[in-house]
Formats: C-alpha cells, sequence, structure tokens
C-alpha cells in the first residue's frame, strides 16, 4: 500500500484554511455590516410621531390644563415621575415582564409565542415588547404586512438605541389609548375616576393597565364584567413577579371602584370652552396652521387664571346645575391689562360645544344704558342731576315722521327723577329721553369706541338695548368703564412655543386708548354702585359681594343679564334658552347671583379696593327734589359727584320758607371724594352721613 507523504497532505490542509479564511472574511464583512447598521440606527433620525405630538394649552401659570387634538382624542402629557408606582408596576406586569432585560425584542417570548400558535394554528398569543407597541403606535399604521414588521423592528431599535428605558416606558404610559377618547394615562384617570394619574390607587392602576389590550371590549363603562375579569388578570400577573402579595391583590380585587359618571367626563381637559376659543384665535387670527396645531407639539401659554375658572364654572353650576335647557354665558376681562381671566360658555359642554359668549344674537337690554349715559356725561349734555319725567310718553323722532311708545317694567313710573334713580331703577322713559338728548348715533358711536363690534342701529330702542351683541363685547365695553376711560384690546394668548421651546409667536405689548375722559368714568360708576344698593335692581345679592362694585342688570323676555367691575375683573353674564323661549321669572333671576358669586370667589385672595378718582372730579351734597345744592334746610341731602364744571350752581329754595334771608341758604362747600378708605360698606355710610 502507498504510503501517504507530506505532499498527499497537503492539498487538504489547503481546503480547510480556505474555508477557516472565508469564515473569518464572512463574519468580519457581517461585523462591518452589523456595525454600519447600527451605526445607521443611531444616527437615523426617527419620523414625527404624530400621536404623541399634541399642542397644549397652558394657563397663565404656566400649567398645562387642555391639548389640541381633533375629535373626541384627549392626550395630556406627564413625567414619569408623576404616574402612581402601581400603575408602571401594573403595565409591566401584565404587558413586558422583561422590559428592563432585553434590547427591544423579547426572543424568548417570541419563540414561545410562535410554538402556542402553531400547536392551536391560530394567532392566540403575541409577544410584542413595550418598545415594540410604542413604535407601532408613534410611527405606523395597524396593517399586517411584512413591510411593517420590518418598519416596526427598525423602529424598535431606534427607540432603544436613542431613548432610555425609562423615557420609553414613559413615552408608552402618556402614548397608550384606553379608550373614550383618552390617550395616554393622565387622560385616562382624570376619565375613568376624576383624579390626576400620580393619585391611582392599585385597584384602579389594575383596571386601567387591563384596557388597552381591547380599549371597548374591557371598558368598565362597557363590560363592567370583562374590565374586573381583566383586573384579575393583572392583578395576578402583579403576584407573579413578586410586586404585590396574594392579600393585596385579593383587596384590590373586592374593592368598590368610584367611576365618574357620563355627566362627570368632560374628556379630562379643563376650561373646553375656553380652549376652542384659543383655537379660533391661534388658527384664524394668528395664522396658524390647524394641522401644526394639531400635531406640532405646541405650546399655548394663554391669560386664563384657574382659580377665576374654577370659580365661574362654581358659580354657574351653583345655579344652573340640573337645569333643563337654560343657558349661560360669563367672560370675565382683567380692564387693567385686557386679559380674559375666565371664560364658561354654556352650562354643560358634552351636551352642547356652542360657545355663548360670542353668540351675537341677545340683546342686552337695559344693561346697554350706561353706555348711553357715559356718552351724555361726556358731552356735558347732561349730568346725574339732570331730571325727567317718567310717565307714559309717546316719542317722536326721524323728524316727527315715527313714533316709540316704551314702557316700563310692570308699568311703574316714578315721575321726575335724575340720573342716579333712573340708573338704578332701570327706567326706560329716563334712558329715551336721555337717547334723544345726546343723539342715537353718538351713543352707538361711543359704543364702538368701547368694543362693541356688533351693529348697532341708531334709533330711540337703542336706548333700551334692542340691537344684539354678545357677552364678550359687553364685558370688553365695560372693562373701559372700570379701567378710567383707558381701552386695551382684550388678549388671551400670550406666546406661542414649539415643543423645543422656540418662540413661534409673543403678543406685543397692549396699548392703551383714551376713549373717554377719566372723570366721566368715574361719575358713571359712582351711579352705577347705585344699582347694588337699596332700591337698585341689583341689591338682593349686595350681601354677596363684599366689595366695591358697579354694574347694571338688564332682563328682555327672553334674556338675563349683569354686566359689571370692580377695579380687577370685568364681566358678563348672560342667561337664556337657545331657542328663544321666554324666561320665567325665578330665570330672570339667575344672572345677578352668578355674577356676585364668581366676583366675591374670584378676589377671594385680593383686599377690596375702591374705585380710583381721578382729576377733574368735584363732589356736592344735592337736594334730590330740585336737583340744586342743598342747603342746611334741605331734609334730604345726598352727595353727588360731577365732572368739574358740571356741578350745580343754584341753590335750593323749596325748603327754606319765604322769610329766610339769601346768606341762610349758605350752600355745603364742594368737596372732593377720599382716595383711599376701609372697608366698604362703612366708608360709604361713614361718608353719605
Amino acid at each position: 500500500m502507498q504510503k501517504l507523504t507530506r505532499s498527499n497532505r497537503k492539498p487538504r490542509r489547503g481546503k480547510w484554511l480556505r474555508l477557516f479564511q472565508f469564515m473569518l472574511a464572512f463574519t468580519l464583512a457581517g461585523a462591518v455590516l452589523l456595525g454600519g447598521l447600527l451605526v445607521y440606527l443611531y444616527q437615523a433620525v426617527l419620523p414625527p410621531a404624530g400621536a404623541d405630538r399634541n399642542s397644549q394649552l397652558l394657563d397663565l401659570q404656566g400649567q398645562a390644563i387642555a391639548v389640541f387634538t381633533t375629535g373626541e382624542r384627549n392626550q395630556q402629557q406627564v413625567k414619569l415621575e408623576d404616574i402612581s408606582p402601581w400603575v408602571i408596576q401594573a403595565t409591566l406586569a401584565v404587558e413586558d415582564r422583561k422590559f428592563y432585560e432585553h434590547f427591544g425584542f423579547d426572543v424568548k417570548g417570541m419563540l414561545r409565542a410562535v410554538l402556542v400558535n402553531l400547536r392551536e394554528m391560530d394567532k392566540v398569543q403575541g409577544a410584542s415588547t413595550l418598545s415594540q407597541q410604542l413604535a407601532r403606535n408613534l410611527y405606523l399604521s395597524h396593517e399586517r404586512t411584512w413591510s411593517r414588521k420590518l418598519k416596526e423592528a427598525k423602529y424598535t431599535a431606534q427607540l432603544e438605541m436613542q431613548y432610555s428605558k425609562d423615557e420609553i416606558l414613559n413615552m408608552y404610559l402618556n402614548e397608550i389609548y384606553y379608550g373614550r377618547g383618552a390617550y395616554g394615562i393622565e387622560a385616562a384617570a382624570q376619565l375613568y375616576f376624576g383624579k390626576p394619574a400620580k393619585e391611582l390607587n392599585l385597584a384602579e392602576s389594575a383596571i386601567l393597565a387591563g384596557i388597552p389590550k381591547g380599549p371597548t371590549y374591557y371598558s368598565p363603562y362597557n363590560h363592567m364584567k370583562n374590565a374586573k375579569d381583566r383586573q384579575k388578570i393583572v392583578l395576578n400577573a402583579m403576584k407573579e413577579i413578586g410586586a404585590i402579595t396574594a392579600e393585596e391583590a385579593e383587596k384590590a380585587y373586592e374593592e368598590l371602584l368610584a367611576f365618574q359618571s357620563p355627566q362627570q367626563r368632560t374628556g379630562g381637559d379643563q376650561a373646553p370652552y375656553f380652549r376652542d376659543y384659543i383655537r379660533n384665535v391661534v388658527v384664524n387670527e394668528l395664522g396658524f396652521n390647524e394641522d401644526l396645531l394639531e400635531s406640532g407639539g405646541l405650546r399655548i401659554y394663554t391669560t386664563l387664571d384657574m382659580d377665576a375658572q374654577r370659580a365661574a364654572e362654581e358659580a354657574v353650576a351653583s345655579e344652573l346645575g340640573g337645569s333643563d335647557g337654560l343657558e349661560v354665558a360669563l367672560v370675565s376681562i382683567d380692564p387693567r391689562n385686557g386679559y380674559v381671566k375666565a371664560l364658561v360658555g354654556g352650562t354643560n359642554y358634552t351636551t352642547s360645544q356652542y360657545n355663548h359668549v360670542f353668540a351675537k344674537t341677545r340683546q342686552p337690554g337695559s344693561s346697554f344704558k350706561p353706555i348711553m349715559y357715559l356718552a351724555a356725561l361726556s358731552s356735558k349734555k347732561m349730568t346725574p342731576v339732570s331730571m325727567f319725567n317718567s310717565q307714559p310718553t309717546l316719542f317722536h323722532y326721524d323728524e316727527d315722521r315715527k313714533t316709540y311708545s316704551p314702557k316700563n317694567y310692570g308699568d311703574k313710573y316714578l315721575g321726575e327723577i335724575d340720573m342716579r334713580r333712573a340708573i338704578a331703577a332701570s327706567d326706560n322713559i329716563y334712558a329715551v329721553n336721555t337717547l334723544l338728548t345726546v343723539g342715537a348715533e353718538e351713543v352707538a358711536a361711543l359704543g364702538a369706541k368701547m368694543g362693541i363690534t356688533s351693529t348697532l342701529t341708531p334709533v330711540p330702542s337703542l336706548a333700551l338695548g334692542t340691537s344684539p351683541v354678545s357677552p364678550f363685547e359687553m364685558a370688553s365695553a365695560f372693562a373701559v368703564i372700570s379701567n378710567q376711560g383707558k381701552r386695551i384690546e382684550p388678549v388671551a394668548v400670550l406666546k406661542i412655543t414649539d415643543e423645543e421651546g422656540h418662540v413661534l409667536y409673543e403678543a406685543k405689548e397692549q396699548k392703551q386708548e383714551q376713549v373717554i375722559e377719566p372723570a366721566a368714568a368715574y361719575v358713571l360708576t359712582r351711579l352705577l354702585e347705585g344699582v347694588f344698593e337699596t332700591g337698585g335692581t341689583g341689591n338682593r345679592v349686595s350681601e354677596v359681594i363684599q366689595r366695591p362694585v358697579a354694574g347694571k342688570t338688564g332682563t328682555t323676555s327672553t334674556d338675563a343679564w349683569l354686566v359689571g367691575y370692580t377695579p380687577e375683573l370685568s364681566t358678563a353674564v348672560w342667561v337664556g334658552y337657545d331657542k328663544g323661549k321666554s324666561l320665567g321669572t325665578a330665570e330672570s333671576r339667575k344672572a345677578a347671583p352668578i355674577f356676585a358669586k364668581f366676583t366675591e370667589k374670584a378676589l377671594e385672595k385680593v383686599p377690596p379696593k375702591i374705585f380710583p378718582m381721578p382729576d377733574g372730579v368735584v363732589s356736592a351734597y344735592i337736594d334730590p327734589s330740585s336737583g340744586k345744592l342743598a342747603t342746611a334746610g334741605c331734609p334730604d341731602k345726598q352727595l353727588v359727584v360731577f365732572l368739574e364744571g358740571t356741578e350745580p350752581t343754584e341753590f335750593c329754595t323749596e325748603h327754606s320758607g319765604e322769610s329766610v334771608e339769601t346768606e341762610e341758604l349758605a350752600p355745603l362747600p364742594v368737596q372732593e371724594e377720599p382716595e383711599s378708605g376701609s372697608w366698604w360698606s362703612d366708608l360709604k355710610r361713614w361718608w353719605m352721613n
């Protein structure tokens, strides 16, 4: 037999060497490709995440209170530390127990799911990790194709490479769908339990953690049994991983949960009418694209004061809670800077999203009269002691071609009265006489300067508020009176930034326009304070408001108003029916207590302030029956303020007798108003006496 020589063995060694070299080269090439792929995935930019980039509305304190989304979508971002630990443990236990151990893909879980599905000949078990679910929800549709699966794997790897585990978990809990339009755990906590996510207990957390598997099937509002069965599965999963004991699981399952009723569920957002108003401002006035507002991650910084907003909502609920069809509008503006501080556009947003604050279809009635009286005072055609006879009157106008015959409420007529009493009693005859003295065109022009954008028809009935206006216009106009005649355009949006904090819009400093002289505004304010005093139409709520306040009621057959102001807030309240149904006596009296309760609650932390008296104002003791300067013999003296130069110069002679010498009729001195004082009621009582 021929022996094996060295030369015979050499080719076989060369073959193995070449195979080794090929494998080495293949491995190196694979490593290079894998390294290149990892570098690519690490550096590649993830696509825009539409679902988690909802724009937020922030209040005056910078707190997020609502989001801008289409339809019923509701989502509010919270940090991981602001989520209950029970939620986190429940979610990980039932969805992804190996979350902190895998690199985005649970290989063992995937193999186990494949074997189970093959055995059952159906897809009965999945193995998607939280990272995979997040990638699918953020960037992909839910179609079942190989291309989508490959994209899902790619985006999952990118998420794992570019974010920490805590960041991925935080994004997941802010994104996952919990049913009823609630995306994310914060919206879900508010929707189902009316509380923030950080306050959820074990039982509540287990219920919510079970919903995403089937938001409709496991909804406690749709199928309570299914929801409780799923809750038990979640609790058992938590028990298996050692997060809770068997006793804790049983106790949580037996706990009676307090879900919100349908009437309480408002989608999680606060101030929904204000949010809708801001949407209109941002898109239609500031020119932002609506898609950008929906999913551009904008931050809308607004003027909303949540303390005032809650006061407004509580005042409305206290008077109209349970009212069948009766609607409301309340808007309050800071006259000093134009900030819209509170806005309630209706009784219940879930049943009607129509914002009555901007409805230009309502007659203001007598609440419009202060604008007319301001025109009379500022033109100096009339003063607070100008007299008219309150009696049934047929007025002629339009060069005597037309007539107008108004009536007083209840056919009550007061005879000779001055402006102070006419305002307090809301006398219509005096009002029409005033309009014809000043001129309807002049009144309409002043209304426009003060912020009334609706058309004011210059006819005698304008004196009684027959031209429809919106509550927003009325609050804006009365803010001028409160702000010593200076108009500041109302503002609601202060700043808009993108999600990285870059400023896209910032409101300019509001310009002040002196519409009327401060003295005229102050004189009218003192007259409007009488509305809340004895004999005034707002007297029945005077006990509620423990601070200086001025305003005017207004009532038509279908509308009830109170528009008033303090130095800090100008507020309009309207109550009525959408379909023009007539108001009953009790319903027509709802606006005043809403105004009073709101004003006092909104300003409870603000010390009472009197309205500051400007230059150009004087006061004098007047005999109310004659409208002349009072003398020592006049039995009923009243202190009245005037624009300087319009105060009476004649002395009353009605109470002195024919034999009284002229020197005995010396008038009381003209005095200026005090600039400060203590508690309002005591101050006024002392001053008047």
